[in-house]
C-alpha cells in the first residue's frame, strides 16, 4: 500500500504532503541504492533515525523500493537512553526480527569498562562537560558503532561498498546545515535527492568501504511526526511501535516543544527539557526520581570530590603543562557516594514501575554495579594519576621545577 495524500488527514494543510516527501525520498534511494548490494542503518532510537528506518522497510515491503541483499540495522544503546525511546526501540527491534533474515539487527554497546556510569564511578573519570572534557559521545556511541560496522563488513566482499543510510535532515542545527551546503552537491548528488557522499579515494579501512545517504534530508519535522504518530503505527504501514517515540519529544505538542533528546541527566545540556517533557505525561511521571541525576553529575565535578596535581606537571617532552595543578579524577568516597545515589534513583523508579505495571528502568545493571565496586576495590585511577594527589579543595602553592613558588588562587 502506498501513501495517501496528506490532505486525507490534514485538510487544507499547505505543508509538504507525504506523496511529495516520499517521492523525493524514493528518488534518492532509487538513484543510489542499486549501486550497493548491502545497506546499513546506524539507528540511535531518536525521531529521525527511527523515521528513516521504518519508512525504508515499509517501502520495501509494499514493493516501491527494491530490496537489497542485506539490510543491517545497528542500534546504538548507550545504556542511558530516555525510557520511552528505549521501550520503543525494543518493540521496533522485535518488529524488524519478524520480517525475516534479510534484515540483520545488532544492539551496539560500549565495552563494560567504557560505559558511562562504569567509566565515571569505576575508573573515576569526572562527568563530561562542554569546556574541557567532552568524552562521552565518542566513547559510548561513535566508537562502538564504528567497531560494530567494521565487524559486519568482514562478511561483505572487499570489492563492494556498503550504503550507510542516516536520518540527517536540514534544519536540525545551523552547523549541520552549513556542512550539508558545502558538500551535498558532491558525487553528483542534488540536495532534493538526499545527501549522498562517496568515500574519498584515499580513505582507508572502514571509511574506504562506506558511502552515506540521507534520504529524508528534505523532510520537515512535521512530516517526521506525522509518519511516527499517524502512519507508521497503522497496520497497512507496518504497525510500528513509534507513537511512544513522540512521548520523548512532547507527544501531541512535540512540534511546538521541539525538545532534543540525549542521555538521561545529560551533563552537557543546559536544561533537562526532554525528561521534564516526559514527566508531564502521566504514564511516565513515575520516573521523576531521574531528575536527581543531573544535580549529581554537577556535584561530582566539585573540587571536594576530586584530586588535583600538587605541582607543576612536566610532560614527556620535558615541557610544563599549560594547566598546572589541574583537577582530576573522583575520589573513592565520591565514587561510592555517586553509586549509592544512582542505585537509589533507579530503585525508586522501579518500585513505582512494579506498582503501576510500567517499564522498569535499567541504566545500571547488576553486572555494571559489580564491575564498579571491583574497580574501586582494585584502587583504579585514570592514566597519569596514582591516588596520592591532594583533594582539589586543598589550598596549595604552585612549586615550579626551578624551585620558585607561586600561591595558587582558589
Amino acid at each position: 500500500m502506498s501513501f495517501r495524500p496528506q490532505q486525507d488527514l490534514f485538510a487544507g494543510s499547505s505543508r509538504l504532503v507525504y506523496d511529495d516527501a516520499v517521492d523525493l525520498t524514493l528518488q534518492s534511494l532509487q538513484a543510489y541504492g542499486p549501486q550497493h548490494d548491502h545497506w546499513a542503518v546506524a539507528w540511535s532510537g531518536g525521531k529521525d533515525s527511527t523515521c528513516v528506518l521504518t519508512l525504508i522497510v515499509h517501502l520495501i515491503e509494499v514493493g516501491r523500493l527494491p530490496r537489497p541483499k542485506t539490510l543491517s540495522v545497528f542500534y546504538a544503546d548507550t545504556r542511558q537512553e530516555l525510557p520511552p525511546l528505549a521501550a520503543a526501540a525494543g518493540e521496533v527491534m522485535e518488529g524488524l526480527k519478524r520480517r525475516g533474515n534479510w534484515i540483520r539487527t545488532e544492539i551496539v554497546r560500549a565495552p563494560p569498562d567504557k560505559r558511562f556510569l562504569v567509566y565515571i564511578l569505576g575508573r573515576g573519570v569526572p562527568p563530561p562537560n562542554n569546556n574541557t572534557l567532552r568524552w562521552c559521545t565518542r566513547q559510548i556511541k561513535v566508537d562502538p558503532m564504528a567497531a560494530a560496522v567494521e565487524r559486519a563488513l568482514t562478511s561483505v566482499p572487499d570489492s563492494e561498498q556498503v550504503l550507510m543510510i542516516t536520518g540527517v535532515r536540514q534544519g536540525e542545527s545551523a552547523i549541520r546545515d552549513r556542512r550539508i551546503e558545502m558538500s551535498c552537491g558532491k558525487d553528483g548528488a542534488e540536495c532534493g535527492q538526499g545527501w549522498y557522499q562517496k568515500t574519498l579515494p584515499e580513505a582507508k579501512g572502514i571509511r574506504g568501504r562506506i558511502a552515506t545517504l540521507a534520504p529524508i534530508l528534505h523532510w520537515r519535522v512535521c512530516n517526521v511526526w506525522d509518519w511516527l504518530k499517524i502512519y507508521a503505527p497503522m497496520a497497512d504501514y507496518g504497525g510500528w511501535a513509534t507513537k511512544v517515540v513522540a512521548d520523548a519529544y512532547g507527544g501531541d505538542e512535540a512540534e511546538e516543544i521541539n525538545a532534543r533528546t540525549g542521555c538521561i541527566g545529560c551533563p552537557l545540556a543546559s536544561k533537562e527539557k526532554a525528561l521534564e517533557t516526559i514527566l508531564l505525561n502521566p504514564a511516565w511521571s513515575y520516573l521523576s526520581p531521574l531528575l536527581g541525576l543531573k544535580p549529581l553529575y554537577r556535584e561530582l565535578r566539585e573540587p571536594k570530590h576530586r584530586l588535583r596535581k600538587a605541582g607543576a606537571e612536566i610532560l614527556r617532552d620535558g615541557s610544563m603543562a599549560k594547566n598546572p595543578q589541574r583537577m582530576g579524577p573522583l575520589t573513592f568516597e565520591a565514587r561510592l557516594m555517586g553509586l549509592a545515589r544512582v542505585l537509589e534513583i533507579q530503585a525508586a523508579c522501579n518500585e513505582a514501575a512494579e506498582r503501576l505495571g510500567r517499564p522498569r528502568l535499567d541504566i545500571l545493571s547488576a553486572e555494571e554495579e559489580a564491575r564498579i565496586r571491583e574497580l574501586i576495590d582494585l584502587g583504579t585511577w585514570p592514566d597519569g594519576w596514582d591516588g596520592d594527589e591532594p583533594t582539589a579543595d586543598t589550598p596549595l602553592d604552585l612549586v615550579f621545577p626551578d624551585g620558585s613558588v607561586q600561591p595558587l588562587l582558589m
